[in-house]
């Protein structure tokens, strides 16, 4: 199946696999053993999740060796590949077909939701996160969905107390997915990955699926990672952002930011429910 210039998505007959009610974490991490423990690793714990459903996913056997320093033991340390693009592409292989995944960054705070008023945000309460990952596989597998996010933004001002199922950005940082080894799910550009991952899954299966009311608290392109910017990871995504627009003109449109970044914009229209 094409998955290039094409703007009605293509839905196909989908077999799943029975699964159970559980999922696993996977976060990709690079040189963050101890920031890993303060934030995202932190994160998960007062939502609820137990420690032996998370893998951190490492670049080599040194920095294996630094992470078993600091996390718990409970968690299962993969060594996987070096950069945040091979490496989402090495947890897709790793774990089988039908396996929930809930994909995470290492240095996520905190979840939020939209006020019941929609004038602010509030924390996610102690166990919550775990409740929101099973109510969102939940969500996509009675859509017949494969893959779910939240709002890419922490601003209560553009929230809405919905979920769409449009052509709308699954950010990276956080997102969850029903694991398929499918040649056309597997993204081409380097980085600008979440938005490529995005389009591909959309047209594959007819949707996307995103909670517009929860969102969460990162800190971009901070040092250490995987993610880091500099002129490098600038002149790559100005690149990747090009190679998305020539691949999907009629989904993509891009922009360039003050500080250099170059953005890209999906095309979509309204479907919320």
């Amino acid at each position: 199946m094409s998955l290039t210039k094409s703007k009605t998505p293509i839905r196909k007959n989908k077999t799943r696999k029975s699964r159970t009610n559980d999922y696993v974490v996977a976060i990709p991490s690079f040189q963050r053993s101890e920031v890993i423990v303060k934030k995202t690793l932190e994160t998960l714990k007062k939502g609820g999740i137990p420690a032996k459903c998370i893998h951190i996913f490492v670049a080599n056997e040194t920095e294996r060796a630094a992470y078993a320093e600091t996390v718990s033991s409970s968690i299962k340390i993969v060594v996987g590949v070096k950069g945040i693009t091979e490496q989402r592409r090495f947890i897709v292989k790793y774990f089988a077909e039908g396996t929930r995944v809930f994909s995470i960054d290492d240095d996520v705070e905190k979840f939020l939701r939209l006020s019941r008023d929609g004038q602010k945000l509030v924390d996610f309460k102690q166990g919550d996160l775990d409740k929101f990952i099973r109510k969102a596989f939940a969500a996509i597998e009675a859509r017949n969905l494969f893959i779910w996010g939240v709002y890419p933004m922490r601003y209560a001002y553009f929230m809405k107390h919905n979920v769409t199922t449009d052509l709308r950005l699954i950010l990276g940082t956080a997102y969850g997915f029903i694991c398929r080894h499918d040649k056309d799910l597997v993204p081409s550009v380097g980085e600008k990955e979440d938005y490529e991952n995005t389009i591909r899954h959309y047209l594959k299966d007819g949707g996307v699926l995103r909670f517009n009311d929860i969102c969460l608290k990162t800190i971009y392109h901070s040092p250490g990672g995987l993610g880091k910017l500099n002129e490098e990871r600038l002149h790559a995504n100005a690149v990747a952002a090009e190679q998305l627009q020539k691949t999907y003109p009629d989904l993509v449109t891009t922009f360039k930011r003050p500080n250099g970044m170059t953005e890209v914009k999906l095309v979509k229209a309204s479907k919320s429910t």
